[in-house]
């Protein structure tokens, strides 16, 4: 037996990349508490119910389900931590009123990698913005997403815009039951025309040939073909004056792309959709949008906007970090000189205990501890 298999979809990451990836993480961090967001880690595992938003097959699909030998109950790995996030904001921070902003790091599991390349364990990085239902939250979540994937040197950035509530309010204007609507949300995600023509026969105009034009709204001019060819709705008169004003704002710095079909992302979104690209990559680096009211089964429902990536996508690019070179002192008089190597790790430097009588290149040290007639000294290291 090959014990040293991993699962599919499964990977170690080594040392060198590891130091790429966790300075990258503390760099995203950083950038987020600048902007004022507070720092939460949310546990692994909790119970499913709490993990899966209500009808959201997709994300309850995703997510790893084992019985809670303590409590009976049903738990969940998470597949997601926005949920977590706002369970925290509803709950455990109830007594904010204002403008509450969190952000996180950590893994999360699925069950299956959302393509044939990606990890199973995505590592999810993100910032949610809760309370306020501005357009001007939504474009500091734009704006804090692009400038954590430039900070990472991703280069010549596309931002795709969406907007789920207009597809939720041609649905609803449309009296589709709720069962329709989700095969509906589905196909259109994969821009399936003949099959949402099937789904929509005998649903009444306009609302069929809105609903059917929406996979070929795309592209710079998107909005302005919008406005003729979907009903004037107030929610869809809106979502477009959104859309507008988030590009407005970020005109000469990044090119933007409209996609009124682009669903994808989770069952929970509510408004505004974005998703950033850049060549190179197949799919979305960065992916976020509103989800309001998200935090109402946990007792408190909020206005939310947010955005999340996987660091592990950017794994080929991270800025290389090089490795911190150490000195060397010899196991035999490690003890006799403890007060000088707890003093240098003190202050910051790597100190390695050469067991072996190994070669600065295997210890990565290019110093060493050595004493001298007039004590404790830190000398070049010359490999014996």
């Amino acid at each position: 037996m090959r014990n040293w298999l991993l699962p599919e979809n499964i990977a170690d990451i080594l040392p060198a990349t590891a130091r790429q990836v966790e300075s990258a993480k503390a760099a995203m961090l950083e950038r987020f508490r600048t902007y004022g967001y507070e720092l939460v880690c949310p546990p692994l595992i909790e119970y499913v119910d709490s993990l899966v938003y209500d009808g959201d097959a997709a994300l309850a699909m995703k997510t790893f389900k084992l019985d809670d030998q303590l409590s009976g109950r049903q738990l969940g790995v998470r597949a997601d931590i926005t949920p977590q996030v706002a369970r925290i904001d509803a709950h455990l921070l109830s007594s904010r009123q204002g403008v509450t902003r969190l952000c996180y790091a950590g893994s999360v599991l699925h069950t299956v990698p959302e393509s044939a390349m990606r990890s199973r364990e995505p590592l999810q990085v993100g910032a949610e913005l809760y309370g306020c239902a501005d357009i001007g939250a939504d474009q500091e979540i734009v704006a804090l997403m692009l400038a954590s994937l430039e900070g990472v040197g991703v280069s010549s950035l596309t931002l795709d815009i969406g907007h789920a509530g207009i597809f939720r309010a041609l649905a609803s204007a449309a009296a589709l039951p709720v069962r329709l609507t989700g095969e509906l949300f589905d196909v259109l995600q994969a821009k399936d025309i003949p099959s949402a023509e099937a789904l929509l026969t005998g649903v009444a105009e306009p609302y069929r040939a809105a609903l059917l034009a929406l996979p070929g709204l795309y592209g710079p001019d998107a909005l302005s073909r919008a406005a003729q060819c979907l009903p004037a709705l107030p929610a869809i008169t809106q979502a477009l004056a959104d859309m507008a004003q988030v590009a407005a704002g970020l005109a000469g710095q990044v090119a933007v792309n409209f996609d009124l079909a682009d669903l994808r992302g989770t069952a929970y979104h509510t408004g505004l959709m974005f998703a950033a690209y850049a060549p190179g990559w197949s799919d979305a680096l960065a992916r976020g949008g509103r989800y309001d009211n998200v935090g109402d089964k946990f007792g408190r429902a909020r206005p939310a906007t947010g955005f999340s990536l996987d660091l592990r996508d950017l794994i080929r690019i991270l800025p290389q970090r090089s490795l911190v070179m150490g000195i060397r002192v010899a196991a035999d008089q490690a003890q006799a000189a403890a007060v000088e190597l707890a003093a240098l790790r003190a202050a910051g430097e790597v100190v390695v205990v050469d067991y072996l009588g190994e070669s600065a290149a295997a210890l990565n040290c290019d110093r060493e501890l050595v004493w001298r007639t007039d004590g404790w000294q830190v000398a070049p290291f010359v490999s014996h």
